[in-house]
């Protein structure tokens, strides 16, 4: 096998798990691995896993370390925000969207440097494993991939520890013991999920969370902000023009000082198992509901109401790793049409772990004073109108009623 790949581009992030994933592919394969690394906004310094690589025997032209937060925002956040997905009504995907980016980067990085494969961390039982991978083949059909948690026997922490040592991979201090839990971090949430978390009846512990202030402690007065949007994506901050990214951590900073935008869940994984997690998406959850609030005055009815059937089939297409399938990318059409006239602003409160839209404007509002007013409108609604219209709807009611009264 190892004859048949002459080089290798991991995604790596210079932890335990992927520094053995590198010497075991350079053992196994007996090839080059070109290292990919990529700043989705983790909030940890890449530089070590540059010199991680290093230490490996990987070239400095084959270490890649490659910020890629504003696009991740504009490019993937953004459209998905616009359909306002959730998976299984709560989930704001913030795993699942990073995913085929990091696809897409690894796959141009194959191309550049010739690579034949590609690897990741990501284990058998998960979904990530299957985002990635399916990514991969959408985008490189006849790439080669190599998922070492689905080949080798190093099938515990203490086994990765014991082969890192052998080989003299350094190991960061906080690995040595045992982990209560694992995680997973980019600019739009933090996930953690296992041990600790694994018995969904017991509590998530307090020190699990790392994006939020605990509800109880966010501050005892609540805080105004306001965001603009255009076409369906938000541009400024209290007035404030900003990038996708800049926008997102500055919302990101509002949601930790307010407790906001932590999930406890139990979600049915894509491979067939259910799984309880704990997400934090602080600014993420604002956006989400600010997103919403512009659509009340800005979509009809009809538009609306459509978006909130499509929008779960779209998040299950993310979820389960379909993000450069044609069916997600003929969602993602229709949904932007509808996008056209989502501009205004909308006014929120945010207190205590809760984000509520106190008001919202738009030059393109639906909403009429006129004729929603309770005092004389004018003649603007003729209230005698709902007669006729509620009878006709009523026919086929009052048909079926007497048949079968």
């Amino acid at each position: 096998m190892s004859d048949k790949i002459n080089r290798i581009v991991l995604a790596f992030s210079g932890g335990l798990d992927t520094s053995v994933i590198l010497k075991w592919l350079q053992q196994t394969y007996n090839c080059e691995v070109v290292t990919f690394t990529a700043d989705l906004g983790q909030g940890e310094e890449l530089e070590p896993a540059r010199q991680k690589a290093k230490l490996m025997g990987v070239r400095d032209e084959h270490i890649f370390i490659d910020d890629l937060r504003e696009e991740f925002v504009k490019d993937y956040v953004f459209p998905m925000m616009r359909s306002n997905a959730l998976y299984e009504g709560l989930y704001l995907l913030g795993t699942s969207i990073a995913r085929p980016l990091i696809a897409k980067r690894q796959i141009e990085i194959a191309k550049m440097v010739g690579a034949d494969a590609v690897s990741h961390g990501a284990t058998g039982k998960g979904n990530d494993q299957v985002r990635f991978e399916l990514g991969y083949y959408a985008l490189s059909p006849d790439i080669k991939v190599i998922a070492p948690w689905r080949q080798w026997d190093l099938a515990s922490r203490t086994k990765l520890i014991e082969f890192a040592e052998q080989h003299q991979i350094p190991i960061p201090r906080d690995k040595r013991g045992e982990s209560p839990f694992s995680t997973d971090a980019n600019m739009l949430h933090t996930s953690s999920e296992g041990k600790v978390l694994e018995d969904p009846w017991e509590e998530t512990p307090d020190y699990v969370y790392s994006r939020t202030v605990n509800p109880e402690d966010a501050p005892d007065a609540p805080e105004y902000i306001t965001i603009d949007f255009e076409r369906g994506d938000g541009l400024a901050i209290n007035g404030v023009g900003m990038s996708p990214a800049t926008l997102l951590e500055t919302l990101n900073e509002y949601g930790r000082k307010h407790g906001i935008g932590r999930l406890d869940l139990v979600e049915n994984r894509f491979v067939g198992m259910k799984s309880r997690g704990m997400y934090e998406t602080p600014g993420g959850t604002i956006y989400h509901l600010a997103h919403r609030g512009i659509e009340q005055l800005t979509l009809d009815r009809g538009a609306a109401h459509l978006k909130d059937e499509l929008a779960p089939r779209y998040a299950e297409l993310i979820y389960n790793g379909f993000w450069f399938s044609p069916e997600r990318e003929m969602l993602q059409a229709a949904i932007d049409h509808s996008q056209e006239k989502v501009t205004g602003t909308v006014r929120l409160k945010l207190y205590k772990g809760g984000v509520y839209v106190v008001g919202r404007k738009s030059p393109y509002s639906l909403y009429s004073e006129k004729v929603v007013t309770f005092e004389d409108d004018a003649g603007a609604y003729d209230q005698r109108d709902a007669a006729g219209f509620i009878k006709l709807n009523a026919l086929r009611l009052r048909l079926l009623g007497r048949r079968d009264g």
